[in-house]
């Protein structure tokens, strides 16, 4: 048969079939119902939600409503239900001038109310779960308000006294003022004591006078200060009839009401980024800017008219540390964004697993849902289950600081820093594997696991690099440790308390129900974190001996102090997820929570290689 006439009997078969009712059938994967409205759960998931945003339920929804009844938040409805999110395809400048714009609106709707001039637990919760709410939406417009609030902001409130309260925290909060922070420098980030910025007292005018003494010393990456900020915190090198009384915070201003910018300051745009594009990062150099005396926020330390430093702390180190106090109430709001950034990320991949099929096992079968393949579940579930147990640790985190003493300044310290690492580690983690198990639609802007990729990676680098608050971390321990061994006394700070018990022993067959006991997961953990400490102190020991300096010793000593961080970190973590389900009554709830800690325990064995370096498991078990 010629392929003329092959293709015209082709033609006739297919135009003269008779006709069929529903000549094509529809395939499972096309349509799609969120799994949440047709399956049954075996737990009250509205009680799993009080217990992930642990306050201010009503709150939170508040304010998604107010975002959903704004075309400034890209309303969208599908399936019945309103979805709002960024428009991630905008230019930069776009982006910034929609990011005030959302301000505006949330500004005019009492969204900020009491964020500084009211005071209590109650005030600071309230303000923390609108700003994870605004954090879930945006993390441009979260970023934005945070250094407009919690760092300039902040930074009034700790470091100044009544005089800069009265004169600041109204205007702030009403945006009369938009503030920004100018800590970091192109020469000095992590290391906030080495900063070049100096500023010295003319005590003929009364006056401080801010310069940039070299390029090293621009102020680097200082969000809102490249188009909207008109006043800023300016850390700096205080000078005082030639001696140099450290690092210091001055408010000077840098912009007039109509957005000029002031004399003998210059300010550029760092330009567009991987993310973060709604947030106006600039750089500030500053030539002989001459401030009022009274702008130095003096909580720690005062100049008298004179020209006399006065300060009653007279440590230089423990008023160096003073001023790192703003840092902390960041790296909370950073941990928490990054666990709900988690959160979004799998809750868009684990629905798309239960929707989208590929393959079938049997020539004429149907095709299996991506989540029935074991290796997805390998893939999405330890990270589910890592998700869920780093949402009580930040919770837990929230707690102690919003009810913090002087007393806890260093737990909260420690506790912070260790899960702004290892919460931003894990959330970038989280988002390049849900993207990866949304296929090619991951790769879309829509789809969001993409874009918070870019938006989220800085948090592993500001309000301190990961790496470098992991070795503060176990710098930290090993002081404990040795405050204890020179005292003759026991454990009493920073849940290192399991060091003055016996040594935990772990079996040595493990059996299923052996390893779902919440005892030994506990046991181990404890075990790694005492004997990693151990081992720390006496490293750090015998480099001293050798004629190391204790400094350089403890940075020779970088992989056991990496190790001790993320021992601590985990066991801290485990410790919240065992008190929030030993808060719950027995029932489906209770158990969900305890296959979740038993998976959290057993996949952090399984991921860190020191429990088998050092021996605590072994291969037999």
């Amino acid at each position: 048969m010629d392929r003329v006439t092959w293709r015209t009997q082709v033609l006739s078969n297919h135009l003269n079939q008779p006709s069929m009712s529903s000549p094509l059938s529809p395939n499972p994967c096309v349509g799609f119902s969120p799994p949440e409205l047709s399956e049954p759960f075996e737990f009250d998931t509205k009680e799993m939600r009080k217990l992930l945003d642990a306050h201010n339920l009503e709150d939170r929804d508040w304010l998604f409503g107010l975002m959903k009844q704004s075309k400034l938040f890209n309303p969208r409805e599908a399936g019945g239900r309103v979805f709002v999110s960024p428009d991630y395809n905008q230019s930069m400048e776009q982006q910034r001038e929609m990011t005030m714009k959302r301000i505006a609106y949330l500004l005019d709707r009492g969204v900020f109310e009491g964020w500084l001039t009211e005071k209590g637990v109650e005030a600071e919760l309230r303000k923390l779960a609108l700003h994870e709410v605004i954090g879930i939406y945006d993390h441009s417009l979260a970023v934005k308000l945070a250094v407009h609030f919690f760092s300039w902001g902040g930074s009034i409130q700790f470091f100044g006294t009544k005089r800069h309260h009265d004169k600041w925290l109204r205007d702030t909060e009403n945006y009369a003022i938009k503030g920004c922070f100018a800590m970091s420098e192109l020469g000095h980030g992590n290391n906030v004591r080495g900063i070049e910025t100096v500023t010295n007292y003319d005590s003929t005018t009364g006056e401080f006078v801010i310069n940039t003494p070299c390029e090293s010393a621009q102020k680097y990456w200082i969000g809102g200060a490249a188009n909207h900020a008109t006043h800023t915190i300016v850390f700096s090198q205080l000078n005082l009839s030639g001696k140099n009384q450290g690092v210091h915070a001055f408010i000077a201003q840098i912009r007039d009401a109509n957005g000029n910018i002031c004399p003998n300051i210059r300010i550029a745009d760092c330009g567009h980024k991987i993310g973060l594009n709604g947030v106006d990062n600039g750089r500030i150099w500053f030539d002989n800017v001459r401030i009022p005396r009274e702008n130095l926020l003096n909580s720690v330390a005062d100049v008298s008219p004179d020209g006399q430093y006065l300060s009653a702390i007279k440590d230089p180190d423990q008023r160096f540390a003073a001023f790192l106090a703003p840092l902390t109430s960041s790296r909370v709001s950073i941990a928490v964004g990054a666990i709900y950034s988690s959160q979004i990320s799998l809750a868009i991949a684990i629905r798309y697993s239960l929707t989208r099929r590929a393959f079938s096992v049997t020539p004429k079968g149907p095709e299996v849902l991506l989540l029935d393949y074991p290796s997805h579940q390998q893939r999405l579930l330890p990270l589910l289950a890592k998700t869920y147990a780093m949402s009580f640790a930040a919770n837990h985190l929230k707690m102690i600081y919003v009810k913090r003493t002087p007393e806890l300044s260093k737990t909260i310290h420690v506790v912070s820093s260790a899960f702004k690492a290892t919460l931003t580690w894990h959330n970038m983690r989280t988002l390049q594997e849900c993207r990866e198990a949304c296929g090619g639609q991951g790769l879309k802007t829509e789809n969001r696991i993409g874009p918070l990729k870019g938006e989220y990676d800085v948090q592993s680098t500001f309000e301190g690099d990961n790496n470098v608050l992991m070795q503060q971390v176990s710098k930290a321990l090993l002081g404990e440790y040795i405050a204890a061994q020179k005292r003759s006394k026991p454990f009493k700070a920073l849940g290192l308390e399991h060091m003055n018990k016996p040594c935990p022993v772990i079996p040595s067959q493990l059996t299923s129900s052996t390893l779902q006991s919440s005892q030994f997961q506990m046991d181990a953990f404890c075990l790694r974190e005492r004997d990693l400490l151990n081992r720390f102190a006496m490293e750090v020991s015998e480099r001293q001996k050798q004629g190391e300096s204790k400094e350089y010793s403890v940075i020779l000593s970088y992989q056991l102090a990496q190790d001790l961080g993320r021992a601590f970190s985990d066991r801290t973590i485990l410790q919240t997820l065992l008190d929030a389900e030993a808060g719950v009554p027995s029932g489906s709830l209770k158990n969900v929570l305890a296959m979740l800690r038993s998976m959290y325990a057993l996949i952090c064995l399984e991921e860190d290689p020191a429990f088998l370096r050092f021996g605590y498991l072994s291969t037999d078990c």
